[in-house]
Order: structure tokens, then C-alpha cells, then sequence
């Protein structure tokens, strides 16, 4: 079996890279449920949540890997889902 060989460190960055693809999974699941309840395409706020969260696990496995395209993907994805949470906020602030 190929888990057998790898030592601690490894299965812990194993680990930690499953994390994060299962929150960044569970992000389109949310969307999913989300858009069948209301019969059409939504994105609710917890997809951003989600995104930054696997996107910062993500990032953490990335820099164990030391894989500086995967780094770079993921560091410029946060800033965009933390602006789409910016611009939710705004938008709240301003209805109410």
C-alpha cells in the first residue's frame, strides 16, 4: 500500500491537502442544496466562507509542497472571495 511508506510528516501534509479539497468540495455542495431549494442559480454568503477556508488549507499545503504555482493560485483566490464577502456586507449595510 502506498500510505506505508510515507513517514508522519507526510500523512499530516496528506492530511491537511484532503482538508482543504474537502472544504473547497463542500463549498459547490452548499451552492447546490442552495439552488435547488430556491429553483434557480444563488450563491449564498457560506459558499465565500467556504472558499476562503479551503483556499487558506489549500495554500497551507501548497507552501508544505512547496509548489509555487498552486501557492500563487491559491493566495490570488482569497482576495477575490474576500472581496465578494466586501461587496455582500456593502450591499447589507446599504438595505438597512
Amino acid at each position: 500500500m502506498i500510505l506505508e511508506n510515507l513517514t508522519k510528516k507526510e500523512i499530516l501534509v496528506l492530511a491537511i491537502g484532503f482538508t482543504g479539497q474537502f472544504l473547497f468540495f463542500m463549498r459547490f455542495f452548499i451552492q447546490w442544496i442552495y439552488s435547488e431549494r430556491r429553483k434557480k442559480s444563488m450563491i449564498p454568503t457560506a459558499f465565500w466562507y467556504l472558499s476562503i477556508a479551503g483556499s487558506l488549507v489549500l495554500l497551507i499545503y501548497a507552501i508544505l509542497r512547496r509548489d509555487i504555482v498552486f501557492i500563487a493560485g491559491q493566495a490570488f483566490g482569497i482576495l477575490i472571495y474576500l472581496r465578494n464577502l466586501y461587496f455582500i456586507s456593502k450591499e447589507k449595510t446599504h438595505h438597512t
